[in-house]
């Protein structure tokens, strides 16, 4: 039977939590209930005193973790939505995130954060915001697109001794299917090279990757040969996978669904400028989604973040060039 990626976070997490005494899951309805996505279901069931529903604060929640992690404890905290973990903030990147430079005393908790829009959400309950927690020094950002990354990475980030953000993204939780959990054991920090080409690269991750592969396959039938590169973590950043690939294309163009202005897709442009500029064939490009908030109505939701269409036009004017 077929897992689904939201499948690989809870397994992962009853993984997790059977081989390790020091795990625990805390967040907001995330007992009985199961959670918003039922990415914790009958897990409270088996460890009742380590599936905790939490007050609604995200700061308490994240600082309570903070607390239980500085004595030895490894927490999981589930926030609702990735949008309200800007309510936790201060904890995540003041605390946990310098807590070891300051002390010596490492801080081992993950944060997961649904992330990313679907149909309807609106505003408050879609956004992208790893770019935000990559800035700051400490804090190790995943942004898994395939259901055995959501599991293994999931399983890595709760092992190391960092604070972690694990951005799962919501629109693949039921969509997106795999037979196994099997993977090809690439670690955190590592790219992988999704598809194969030599006539540019696009750079994505979570779920731009799949409109990314679309895309390629749009432009298969005109005769071109697009490579594209799955970053799945982007703090670390695997620059030199991006290289080697932007070696083989000479072109360039790295896609996210978070906002514009700055980022991920930035953060790759400026790199390859930087360190591989006389790799390039053209400008390189980034597309993002639009500088606007993000609208409640399906068809403008379509029209805001980046598509296999929009990828495609902009690839097309990257050829061109």
């Amino acid at each position: 039977m077929p897992v689904t990626y939201i499948d690989a976070i809870r397994d992962a997490q009853y993984k997790a939590l059977e081989t390790d005494e020091r795990v625990f899951l805390y967040g907001q309805d995330i007992g009985k209930f199961g959670g918003a996505f039922k990415a914790t279901k009958g897990l409270q069931e088996r460890w009742p005193e380590r599936v905790m529903d939490a007050p609604i604060s995200e700061d308490a929640m994240v600082g309570m973790a903070i607390g239980a992690a500085i004595e030895g404890m490894r927490p999981v905290v589930e926030m609702q939505f990735a949008d309200f973990s800007s309510v936790g903030f201060n904890q995540i990147v003041n605390n946990a995130a310098t807590h070891y430079y300051r002390t010596g005393v490492p801080i081992p908790i993950t944060v997961r954060m649904p992330s990313g829009g679907t149909p309807g959400s609106g505003p408050f309950h879609s956004q992208s915001i790893e770019t935000i927690y990559s800035h700051y020094p400490g804090c190790i950002v995943l942004t898994p697109a395939t259901v055995s990354d959501a599991y293994h990475m999931l399983l890595e980030g709760i092992a190391l001794d960092d604070p972690v953000i694990f951005c799962e993204h919501k629109f693949l939780y039921r969509w997106l299917k795999s037979e196994n959990y099997e993977g090809d054991g690439l670690p955190i920090g590592k790219a992988r090279i999704t598809r194969a080409g030599k006539h540019a690269t696009v750079v994505a991750y979570s779920a731009m990757v799949h409109e990314a592969v679309r895309a390629a396959e749009m432009l298969e039938s005109e005769g071109w040969e697009i490579e594209v590169v799955d970053l799945r973590s982007v703090k670390p950043l695997d620059t030199d996978t991006v290289i080697a690939s932007v070696a083989r294309t000479g072109r360039l163009l790295a896609v996210g669904e978070a906002f514009p202005w700055g980022g991920v897709t930035a953060e790759i442009v400026a790199r390859v400028v930087k360190e591989a500029f006389h790799l390039l064939d053209a400008p390189p490009m980034r597309l993002n989604a639009k500088d606007t908030p993000i609208p409640y109505h399906p068809k403008l939701w379509a029209e805001h973040r980046p598509t296999p269409e929009s990828i495609s036009h902009a690839l097309k004017q990257l050829l061109a060039y």
